[in-house]
């Protein structure tokens, strides 16, 4: 049994070969909202190599944030992938990893919600508006991203036991954007709808996170050249998005 896992370790630090292909295993929302609608750009700059994209969920823990499971996580993914985008705090031990740029969180809605005599003022009136809960946060952390928000605004009377959930930060961005209720999310992965105006900030708190997106790899990999060149783009990408207002 030690030697079995054993060899599992020298297999995930082994270098591949670079057959001109690579798959990555990314979490499902930054896949469609950030990663696949860039992916064209990293084509017209290495059109010789084929991406595979394999959309995954993380391990979760009963005790929110946990080192453990998010690095099993990341053994999991690389088992058959060559690199991994992973939502978490970056307790990959024995990999390579690169965070992408930090996130904020902030109250995301419908324009009608600024609109009416029910209209969104300051936060405290959230408390008489549907809460779109994204799970992410505590499924991942710990701590409910509507808590995190409220408390950074200073407010305390808002029920965030009710409303509805989505354990994806897309599928509560679309509910949102439909005028099922208020989220508080990353607003990074709600751009098409800010851009479109579907979705507004009715208030200008962002509030800084400590989890963010990672790109995590064996160390070894960096001598394959598809690695290097889709972890130097990625990068440069990264960086553009860092410059980002929303």
């Amino acid at each position: 049994e030690g030697f079995g896992v054993l060899a599992d370790a020298v297999n995930r630090i082994k270098p591949r070969p670079d057959s001109g292909r690579l798959t990555v295993s990314v979490a499902p929302s930054f896949a469609s909202r950030w990663l696949v609608p860039r992916l064209h750009r990293f084509f017209e700059l290495k059109p010789d190599v084929d991406v595979r994209i394999t959309a995954r969920t993380r391990l979760m823990s009963s005790r929110g944030h946990d080192g453990l499971a998010e690095r099993t996580t990341v053994e999991n993914w690389l088992d058959d992938s060559d690199l991994a985008i992973i939502y978490g705090h970056g307790d990959f031990a024995g990999f390579h990893s690169d965070k992408l740029f930090a996130l904020t969180l902030a109250a995301l809605c419908s324009p009608q919600f600024k609109k009416g005599d029910n209209r969104l003022r300051a936060p405290r009136d959230l408390a008489s508006h549907v809460l779109v809960h994204d799970d992410t946060g505590a499924l991942y952390d710990g701590i409910a991203l509507w808590d995190v928000w409220l408390k950074a605004a200073g407010v305390h009377d808002v029920d965030t036991s009710r409303g509805s959930h989505f354990s994806q930060p897309v599928l509560a961005i679309e509910a949102a954007a439909d005028a099922v209720g208020v989220v508080a999310t990353f607003p990074v992965l709600a751009a098409p709808e800010l851009a479109a105006g579907r979705l507004v900030l009715p208030f200008k708190l962002q509030v800084p996170l400590q989890s963010a997106y990672y790109l995590v790899f064996p160390e070894a990999s960096l001598q394959r050249p598809t690695v290097a060149a889709f972890r130097d783009w990625l990068l440069a990408e990264s960086e553009k998005e860092a410059k980002i207002v929303y």
